[in-house]
Parts: C-alpha cells; structure tokens; sequence
C-alpha cells in the first residue's frame, strides 16, 4: 500500500512540474461578431481563406466597418524551475556524494543475521568415536 502510494505521488508531482512550466499560444479571429477560427498550433484561419460576399481582406469592406479581429492570448510557464550547474565546483560534487551515500546507509537492513550453515552437511560418521577414544560424560 505504502508503495503504491508514493508511486501515484511521485507520478503526480512530477505531472504537476510539467505542466506548471507548459506554456502555450491561442490565436483567435473573429469576422464581426463571429468567432471564425481557433488555433492552438500556427495561425488562425482568416476571412479572406473563406469565399463570402464580405471579404475582410478587401479594402472596401475593411474602410466600411471593421469586421475582422485577431486576439492572440499567450499562456506563460513558470521559468525558475531551470537549475544551472555552472556554480556545481568539486566540493559541492563531494559534499553530494557523501550526502547520498550516508542516507542510503542509513535506511539499510544491517540486523539480518546471515546463517552460514543452512547448506553445510555434517562427514558421516561409520564410527562411534566416544566408545573409541574411551571419552565419557560423567
């Protein structure tokens, strides 16, 4: 359970961190009143791609009344998340280093008692050798 939870974590804040430095471009065109186009990846399409009465693009039409409109709306990410390592000298690599070296050996499992005879099989023995050396307990 403990696993599973820091799995789900662990995927949404890094989610989290991508999405908070996603940034991004809405281009949208109106003719009049009307929405005509929306466009998340290049340019809107105009009126003028459109066959009409009233072309935007024709200058008669735009002296007339201003129909057509383009709204650019831009979404900005966060950039402080960019680390530099130009500063990362040779002490701070060590300091690092030891850092992570010490708090891995902090969590590891050092009371496992390791029995190094679980395979070990005794010699056989043809002979009793209490009743040979003539050794008794009393």
């Amino acid at each position: 359970m403990k696993i599973v939870f820091s799995k789900i974590s662990s995927t949404l804040l890094a989610l989290l961190v991508l999405f908070s430095t996603f940034s991004f471009t809405v281009e949208k065109h109106y003719c009049g009143e009307f929405l005509v186009s929306i466009s998340y990846f290049g340019n809107s399409v105009n009126c003028g791609d459109e066959e009409g009465e009233e072309d935007c693009d024709d200058p008669q039409v735009i002296k007339k009344k201003k129909c057509c409109k383009d709204e650019i709306q831009q979404i900005q990410g966060q950039d402080d998340l960019k680390n530099s390592f130009e500063k990362f000298d040779i002490q701070k690599q060590q300091f690092v280093v030891a850092f992570l070296s010490s708090y891995y050996n902090l969590f590891a499992d050092f009371n496992k008692q390791i029995n190094l005879n679980e395979f070990y099989t005794p010699p056989n023995l043809n002979l009793d050798l209490q009743v040979l050396y003539e050794v008794y307990i009393i």
